[in-house]
């Protein structure tokens, strides 16, 4: 339905596709767990542990208060993200709307479209030589802006999978592979479902080694601890 509408060449700025592919890449490339570790604690948490750049890493490794500093951040740059979207392709496509009866599809577009590359610029931030973390707390911002029914299923299979098992790789992984399931549900829209596909594509490659160690058995469980 989106594709035969653009194809029909009554909208011109596909420009607006591209704007928001860079804003939100850039916005995605403000990685919590690099900054917080790497200029305030002056110690890069990517050296530590798994190396990674994400929220996990980051509480085992320092733990403290800083933690609720470096989800904000990830948080916060997934919601900047997603609002610029759904104002530019406003303002782009806003005379079409009533036209077209598309109004919530176009605003989901936008927020498919935008989580897809705040997504990348958190995994591959070319500021900290493309090396960040695997996504899972602000795609789940991202599923929560969406919709609630989809950020649900997401989200509640992480808790429940993440809580029982101590293994939130395996919560994580359930997100990542549900995402795109949920998404047709929700809106039986195929262009929608394969940025979906993508994005919970993304998560699960940036979760192959996690894969490969809870078959082997090796994969750590997560505990809650104090650190100063």
């Amino acid at each position: 339905m989106i594709w035969t509408f653009l194809d029909s060449g009554s909208l011109a700025p596909w420009w607006v596709f591209a704007a928001v592919a860079v804003i939100a890449y850039f916005c995605g490339c403000f990685n919590g767990a690099v900054i917080v570790s790497k200029y305030i604690l002056r110690d890069d948490v990517r050296n530590h542990g798994s190396g990674n750049a994400g929220l996990t890493n980051f509480y085992r490794t320092f733990g403290g208060m800083l933690t609720f500093v470096v989800i904000l951040t990830d948080v916060l740059k997934a919601v900047a993200a997603i609002l610029a979207a759904r104002w530019l392709f406003y303002s782009a496509f806003s005379i079409h709307f009533s036209a077209a009866g598309t109004v919530e599809l176009w605003n989901t577009l936008a927020e498919y479209w935008a989580g897809l590359f705040c997504l990348l610029g958190h995994m591959f931030p070319c500021m900290f030589r493309f090396k960040g973390g695997k996504g899972i707390l602000s795609g789940g911002t991202i599923a929560i802006m969406i919709d609630w029914r989809i950020a649900l299923v997401v989200w509640g299979g992480f808790l429940v999978l993440s809580i029982l098992t101590k293994y939130v790789s395996l919560g994580s992984i359930w997100a990542g592979a549900s995402f795109p399931f949920a998404t047709w549900f929700v809106y039986h829209s195929g262009e929608l479902t394969i940025l979906a596909v993508v994005i919970g594509g993304l998560i699960l490659w940036q979760h192959r080694g996690n894969m490969a160690r809870l078959v082997k058995g090796t994969e750590n469980k997560f505990h809650f601890k104090r650190k100063g």
